[in-house]
């Protein structure tokens, strides 16, 4: 009877340890205008983040992963439906509040995770519309049960708001409130909470860092401006709608105790993980919502932000849109491993479909990377292409547009004749062999043509 008692309890452990298996919980970290070399992991050598480069040494890096475009909103909206930059509904940042909304006709990456029994929470920096509004802007209409965070991009310039949104409501701060710290306290509460009812969750973190003005705490400030007192005397500005936002002295140690800040917060949540007992069962995932940027006083060429590629945010070129990526999966995805598939944005949804056995949605134009995760190189599908597309003005004008196919690149700015790059023997963009190759240009422009849908305003 003993025997036949321990076997039961036995197979139920096991069928538990199954069915948490097969609904692994999903933590999705998005920094703001970190550029391809903004890492260690990524070569960065004059300072070190030693908590991301763990999801590096402990899984997987991709080094041709892109970002969904140049700039926040438009790229936070491929992110969210799948949908490349030639059919998505925003192709550039909007002037004002109103944002972007996203259509509630399309199946967005966190409704995925809802119809799949999940708990969803959003923490940080949404970027398609005014969080406290009811509804498109409001994350919580998107499948998101719970969202903590800036009330609008513009608002998301400043570290220091005098108000954060919650559920929908807008709370006051207690002045001086450093915004990045309750927004990550707030995540890890979301996870701990969830974890210990044994409720699978789809975590998504869309930090602002280390976007626009250069504030970080205090304490890592000042301990950057001991490492770089030749910089004391420059002042970074950085404008916030009705939003203290205090001049930082120093921004270029403000860039480094920013992502010593961020890393921390990143090793607070690995060390969560293992107290919690569910790190086995989580993948994490790390990206950039575009290329480094050159605003509120950061120096990308002091810090070699774009890892010696060309370009930065706004930019077409690699330093605009190739983002780090890096995915840790304890005991599926192997560790140290590197993959050079050529991924984007797009294809998270996709992935996080296959992932929880959901159909992928009609508006997708992603391919699911779950197979490189898996070490399933084999199965993995590649793109034909990726296309880009970057407007301005509150019409949506098309001011560049990029394709990679396999190795080639090509890139092209409004009024402009098409440049075209070798990849694999020019990764930094140097020379231009457009004029050596008018079939490749040929195909391009047939892609460009096939990719780009117009907006309304573009009609």
């Amino acid at each position: 009877m003993k025997r036949l008692l321990g076997a039961c309890v036995i197979f139920v452990c096991c069928m538990i340890a199954s069915a948490s298996a097969e609904k692994p919980n999903v933590i999705y970290i998005l920094a703001d205008d970190l550029g391809y070399g903004d890492l260690s992991c990524y070569g960065q050598q004059k300072f070190e983040t030693p908590n991301i480069d763990r999801l590096a040494s402990e899984g997987m890096k991709f080094t041709a992963h892109y970002s969904g475009n140049t700039v926040c909103t438009p790229s936070r909206a491929v992110l969210m439906t799948g949908q490349h930059s030639g059919h998505c509904h925003v192709r550039g940042n909007l002037g004002g509040e109103t944002g972007a909304p996203l259509d509630p006709k399309m199946i967005v990456l966190p409704e995925l995770f809802k119809a799949a029994g999940y708990a969803t929470g959003a923490f940080g920096k949404w970027g398609l519309g005014q969080t406290h509004l009811e509804g498109n802007a409001n994350p919580l209409t998107h499948g998101f049960d719970e969202y903590y965070g800036w009330k609008s991009q513009s608002i998301a310039h400043t570290y220091y708001p005098t108000t954060v949104v919650h559920n929908g409501k807008e709370v006051p701060l207690e002045s001086g409130t450093y915004i990045h710290q309750p927004i990550l306290k707030h995540a890890r509460e979301f996870i701990a909470s969830n974890a210990k009812t044994n409720k699978p969750f789809f975590c998504y973190i869309p930090t602002a860092i280390p976007h626009a003005a250069m504030h970080a705490p205090q304490e890592l400030h000042e301990k950057w401006r001991k490492r770089l007192p030749q910089f004391d005397n420059k002042i970074g500005k950085y404008g916030a709608a009705g939003e203290p936002c205090p001049d930082v002295v120093n921004p270029i140690a403000g860039f480094a105790a920013m992502m010593e800040h961020l890393d921390n917060e990143v090793g607070k949540t690995l060390q969560l993980l293992q107290t919690l007992g569910i790190d086995d069962n989580t993948l994490i995932m790390f990206a950039s919502d575009n290329g480094a940027h050159k605003e509120g006083g950061h120096d990308p060429a002091f810090w070699n932000s774009t890892g010696n590629l060309r370009g930065y945010k706004r930019d077409m070129h690699e330093g605009g849109i190739r983002s780090p990526m890096l995915a840790r999966w304890p005991g599926v995805i192997k560790p140290g491993s590197t993959s050079e598939h050529v991924s984007g944005f797009q294809d998270l949804l996709p992935t996080m479909a296959s992932l929880l056995g959901q159909p992928i949605p009609k508006q997708n134009d992603g391919i699911s990377f779950l197979p490189t995760l898996k070490g399933e190189t084999s199965t993995q599908e590649e793109h034909e292409y990726l296309y880009f597309e970057f407007c301005k003005g509150a019409k949506q004008q098309i001011f560049s547009q990029a394709v990679r196919v396999g190795d080639w690149k090509a890139y092209r700015e409004k009024g402009k004749a098409m440049q075209l790059f070798d990849l694999g023997k020019d990764p930094y963009e140097q020379n231009n062999i457009a004029s050596g190759h008018p079939k490749v240009i040929a195909k391009m422009h047939t892609i460009i043509k096939e990719a780009h849908v117009d907006l309304p305003t573009q009609k």
